[in-house]
């Protein structure tokens, strides 16, 4: 297939990238740390071709990205209050909160009972989120290559594996968000990142 690159400010990005997602095809896009590669969440035929887009292996979890904090009903079921709490302190931002996930969300974005969820804090993705809805998406790499900061790295891993790509400028890179497990009574971090524990039991304090 012949990969497309838009602007991702252009009046046409939102449009075309919802046709590609909708007909259960693979969008790249900006977010605050790096470039992402996503499907709508609840395609599972499309989150598995995520797995085979990025040589990925199948164990391994895929975040599922939202348009705001208001949507974390759509992808969880009895969300905790702590996962609450945090998600109106650090959302958008580079926090992962690990909740019970809806049972409808496929396998293909985690076979265990959990869900990594987040808001990213960049213009552009929080546009596609808010119009596609829930995005099952992680880095827009081959696995074991290095994560893409610019729409051109994106191309030369993934051109002619993914039909779109969005391109909204080189993102700010550096570290991957803080991913915190919520179903216990405390706060258990799984992955040290730019917000610290101290951060966190402060927020739930």
């Amino acid at each position: 297939m012949k990969t497309q690159i838009l602007d991702a400010h252009s009046p046409d990005a939102i449009p075309r990238a919802l046709d590609v997602l909708r007909s259960g095809g693979l969008v790249a896009f900006p977010t605050d740390t790096v470039y992402g590669v996503g499907s709508l969440a609840f395609d599972g035929k499309a989150v598995e071709s995520i797995y085979l887009v990025k040589d990925r292996l199948i164990e391994k979890a895929i975040p599922v990205l939202l348009g705001g904090a208001d949507e974390l009903d759509k992808v969880a079921s009895d969300v905790p209050a702590m996962a609450r709490r945090l998600a109106l302190r650090f959302w958008p931002g580079p926090l992962t909160l690990v909740v019970p996930k809806k049972p409808l969300l496929p396998e293909a974005v985690s076979a265990a009972g959990t869900v990594g969820v987040r808001v990213p804090d960049h213009p552009a993705a929080r546009a596609l989120l808010l119009a596609a809805g829930p995005m099952a998406v992680t880095s827009a790499n081959i696995s074991g290559q290095a994560s893409p900061s610019a729409a051109e790295e994106v191309l030369a891993q993934l051109g002619g594996r993914i039909e779109l790509i969005l391109d909204g400028g080189k993102t700010p890179g550096g570290e991957p968000s803080t991913v915190v497990d919520c179903t216990g009574g405390e706060p258990v971090i799984l992955r040290a990142g730019p917000i610290t524990l101290l951060e966190i039991e402060s927020a739930l304090a």
